[in-house]
């Protein structure tokens, strides 16, 4: 039998971490391993629990989870999912420049919260696709304001690199950049999932991505979709 997931809970509010721990302590696949009230704890938590996923929230004192999370990542601590209500579009985006793996509502069900944990516990970060929507239209409105002409994700100039992927794979990066799973994905090509995981970590391993929640990043900048798909 594998070693379970191990996770991290970190939130200024007490009962929040108590009720995910009761959610993931029953499962026995999922081990939490300890609990963190700020960023400056989560990061000594973390340092001293090794987690595989840490649960992170987002406006805490002392040190809020953008901050926790630039660290954790750095150090290679864990992968981190922000807990959040979606309220505010800017956290949203700056975790994921901060190196976030993935988002989970603050009100998600048990269901959704375990799921969240299995995929960033085995590598394979997942955004909603309101969550994509979110941040292509954010990734939008910044070049716009950069670009002043408001040039358009099909004018971008495409990476050289995007030579590397095969045709099967430019596809899958294209349903990557619109939030799709690999379940989704296999329908929407009529591939089987086993064959869609292979093209997923061919394209990540290509273009030198570390997930999924990069795939959807560079597919906007490459071009391959643009701010109104999702």
């Amino acid at each position: 039998m594998e070693r379970p997931l191990t996770v991290l809970l970190v939130d200024d509010h007490a009962m929040v971490r108590s009720s995910f721990a009761m959610v993931l302590s029953v499962e026995d696949d999922i081990e939490v391993v300890g609990e963190a009230a700020d960023g400056l704890e989560a990061i000594d938590r973390a340092r001293a629990t090794r987690p595989d996923v840490v649960l992170m929230d987002v406006q805490m004192p002392r040190m809020d989870g953008i901050e926790a999370t630039r660290h954790l990542v750095a150090d290679d601590l864990g992968h981190v999912v922000i807990v959040t209500t979606f309220d505010r579009d800017d956290y949203l985006f700056d975790a994921l420049q901060a190196g976030a793996s993935g988002f989970l509502l603050k009100n998600a069900g048990p269901e959704q919260l375990l799921d969240a944990v299995r995929a960033a516990g085995r590598g394979h970060a997942l955004l909603a696709p309101e969550v994509t929507r979110r941040v292509i239209g954010k990734m939008a409105g910044g070049a716009d304001a950069g670009a002043g002409a408001g040039a358009s994700a099909a004018e971008r100039t495409e990476p050289k690199e995007m030579a590397l992927l095969t045709a099967r794979e430019r596809e899958v990066l294209v349903l990557l950049g619109r939030g799709l799973s690999n379940g989704e994905i296999a329908a929407t090509l009529v591939l089987g999932e086993a064959t869609v995981k292979t093209h997923v970590s061919n394209v990540l391993a290509k273009l030198h991505l570390r997930d999924r929640v990069q795939a959807v990043i560079y597919a906007y900048e490459a071009g391959l979709i643009l701010p109104t798909e999702g």
